[in-house]
């Protein structure tokens, strides 16, 4: 199991002001990282700066092995605007092909076959044809991780996946996204408040504040004084 990305004394903020500092950890083929901490501490910033798409004050993100900025799947928090999206099913899943289309302006034979593959494997083939902003908001979720799964060759990056979803469709997404970890091999790297989820499904665990407060196998995790002490705050929390 070789690294897939590697993280080397990196501080987060924004012009100037540090969210977070000094975080060194390795992600690894088949990992599952679930990032926790208080809000503020700079989670969804750290994703944007996984991705490439938010510079680090200081430090080295390095994408290892065989995987490249353009092939990590990404799930962004949603927002109002995004759930009124007027477009179908297939088209915003085959959205997720553009970054292999090149300079093509349109999708070829593989690419049509990897985002009906996709909505297969995530039970929406049979909305295919729908708008998208006629799904409820787990159909939707769906729809937008079938189309990260569509850009992703082996790494998914998820930031509060399951905001806004009702229990039961927290629990299929939750459930959905560990058979794709453990069935299909995708490594994934999930921000969530939900740390009783952490504790169910995450093989390795990240808790960020103002710098790293741990990282290391949910195990250790545990037994720690950082884990436990977030356990006695938050881990009577219902499930959002």
């Amino acid at each position: 199991m070789g690294a897939l990305l590697k993280c080397e004394n990196v501080s987060l903020g924004y012009e100037g002001d540090i969210v977070t500092k000094n975080l060194n950890f390795t992600v690894n083929s088949g990992d599952y990282l679930y990032i926790v901490g208080e809000n503020g501490s700079g989670k969804s910033t750290l994703i944007k700066a996984l991705l490439g798409l938010k510079p680090q004050l200081s430090g080295n993100i390095t994408l290892c092995g065989e995987v490249g900025k353009n092939e990590i799947g990404y799930l962004p928090q949603q927002t109002i605007v995004q759930r009124d999206f007027p477009a179908s099913v297939r088209e915003i899943v085959q959205s997720g092909c553009v970054s292999r289309c090149g300079f093509r302006p349109f999708y070829n034979k593989e690419e049509k076959k990897l985002a009906h593959d996709m909505m297969h494997r995530l039970e929406i083939e049979p909305l295919a044809k729908r708008c998208y902003r006629e799904l409820s908001g787990g159909q939707q979720q769906r729809v937008l991780l079938a189309r990260a799964l569509c850009a992703a060759r082996k790494m998914i990056l998820l930031d509060e996946p399951v905001t806004g979803l009702d229990p039961k469709a927290t629990n299929e997404m939750y459930e959905l996204i560990d058979s794709l970890n453990k069935k299909d091999g995708i490594t994934v790297i999930m921000v969530s408040h939900d740390i009783n989820a952490a504790v169910k499904y995450a093989s390795h665990i990240l808790h960020v504040g103002r710098k790293q407060l741990f990282f290391g196998t949910k195990e250790d995790y545990l037994t720690s004084k950082t884990g436990q002490a977030f356990l006695a705050v938050m881990g009577g929390d219902d499930d959002e």
